[in-house]
């Protein structure tokens, strides 16, 4: 059982390391370790990262015995050296995906990812010493390789955050936080808001003071006025079609400190409104981001 263990583990690292070479080399995505080179020399690093995996990879699979252990210990340094770069990654910047699989790899890292280049560098080290190479492996597979191979890819699904970007894609869906909403349908969802109307009374301004894009979600601030004080009342209407409620946050404009937080309790069909109604109740002509 330890012996298929360990031999199996040729050929899947070999095809994680061809799919990772694969997605550097015909992308132009310079996350993961390639971020923290001069941004001249990302580009460069990405392709010689995906190179490098392209030879290794082809030493799992051809290189038997003592000869191949070479190419194993080289597996098992490029995965231990990418867990030191994403917990240096993760400090540095905590919303960079690994570039692991490209552009594939655009989850923020965390905990998964970096657990999964840990099992990749033990696995890869179990590997010194196996007598065969990755394709003799693959061309006598036995019941005891199958079952580690079930049980390893139910393990790497657990550890892989890329498989919910894949299915977007393959379901020709782009990503809330990439796609492109027009500010018009985003007014709209909010004029219709039972929290646009529980705050008319406190908003002031015809036009928003800032509009901004964060994740999945566009934030209006208006100014406004509570118990005669002055107030930011910041409306956050969701990108991601229409079960997540319109929210607000009421904070006071001179301490900064939030008087009220509260979201819509329904909701409503987004009708056709027209440019100029929009831009007489919402007051926005020009900001569009």
């Amino acid at each position: 059982m330890l012996d298929a263990v360990r031999e199996i583990q040729l050929p899947v690292l070999a095809l994680l390391l061809l799919l990772g070479a694969v997605s550097k080399l015909t992308g132009s995505d310079t996350r993961g370790g390639a971020s923290l080179l001069p941004v001249r020399a990302r580009p460069w690093f990405t392709r010689a990262h995906g190179a490098v995996e392209v030879l290794v990879a082809g030493a799992l699979l051809v290189l038997p015995g003592q000869v191949g252990d070479a190419g194993r210990m080289w597996a098992a340094a490029l995965f231990a050296g990418g867990v030191v770069a994403l917990f240096v990654l993760r400090r540095r910047d905590p919303e960079m995906g690994c570039g692991c699989f490209g552009g594939l790899s655009t989850t923020p890292i965390g905990w998964r990812v970096i657990a999964r280049a840990a099992v990749f560098a033990v696995a890869a080290a179990a590997t010194v010493g196996v007598d065969g190479s990755g394709l003799g492996v693959l061309g006598g597979l036995t019941g005891w390789h199958a079952a580690v191979i079930a049980a390893e890819a139910a393990l790497l699904a657990a550890l892989s955050p890329e498989l919910g970007e894949l299915t977007l894609r393959l379901a020709r869906r782009e990503r809330c936080d990439t796609r492109a909403v027009p500010m018009r349908r985003t007014l709209a969802r909010l004029l219709l808001s039972d929290v646009w109307r529980a705050s008319t009374a406190v908003v002031t301004s015809r036009r928003p003071l800032d509009v901004w894009r964060q994740g999945c979600w566009r934030f209006l601030r208006y100014a406004g006025r509570r118990d005669g004080r002055p107030v930011d009342v910041v409306f956050g209407v969701p990108l991601d079609g229409r079960r997540s409620a319109v929210r607000a946050a009421i904070t006071d404009a001179e301490t900064g400190a939030t008087l009220s937080v509260f979201e819509s309790r329904r909701t409503v069909q987004t009708p056709r409104f027209r440019r100029e109604e929009l831009r007489d109740v919402a007051g926005i002509s020009t900001l569009g981001r």
